[in-house]
């Protein structure tokens, strides 16, 4: 797992700034985040009351679609789609119901799924996306930081998309103004824009 190549916890007080940077620093390793981020900038401030996390993570895994773990083969009317990895059968199958009906999707095992010829379009098949791991690491990434943001800091504001993210939290009201500011000079502490 190679390390972050950025992680800085800046805080108005030193001793503070250095207790969370262990706890960010233990909250990402508990959460095994660690190898997800690529940089991460911490600002906390006790006077204000505010926090800001803003970070860039590495490398998103890819959408899971259809031909990643199965075999298409048309025969007698019918598209077979032989499952190859059951990890993503229940997807692929709760995917497949929303688009053909239950009523027109055929499983007489638990390696087949069987459709009529008719309602089957061989590369719409082959490209459907059952599965979507990045939105589980943006869940897991806002989750972090509720667990490493000061204990009371209930107004937040986040955003993750892409490679970015940012969280911002504290006892007052955020006007949209100052988060804007605190973010971008967040993140060009770290080299980057948002």
């Amino acid at each position: 797992m190679p390390p972050l190549k950025y992680f800085e916890v800046e805080c108005s007080d030193p001793v503070g700034g250095e207790a969370y940077k262990r706890i960010a620093a233990d909250v990402l390793q508990d959460l095994d985040l660690l190898k997800v981020f690529e940089k991460l900038h911490i600002f906390v401030d006790p006077k204000v009351p505010i926090f800001v996390a803003a970070g860039v993570i590495r490398h998103l895994p890819r959408r899971v679609r259809v031909r990643d773990f199965a075999g298409i083969n048309v025969q007698e009317g019918k598209a077979v789609l032989d499952i190859g990895d059951e990890t993503y059968l229940a997807p692929l199958l709760t995917s497949l119901w929303a688009k053909f009906g239950k009523e027109n999707v055929d499983q007489p095992d638990r390696f087949t799924v069987v459709l009529p010829e008719e309602l089957f379009a061989q590369g719409e098949i082959e490209d459907m996306v059952v599965a979507d791991p990045s939105v589980s690491i943006y869940q897991d990434v806002i989750y972090a930081m509720q667990y490493i943001a000061p204990e009371g800091f209930k107004v937040r504001r986040q955003h993750v998309g892409g490679t970015k993210f940012y969280y911002v939290a504290s006892e007052d009201t955020l006007p949209e103004d100052v988060v804007e500011t605190l973010v971008a000079d967040t993140f060009a502490r770290m080299g980057e824009s948002l």
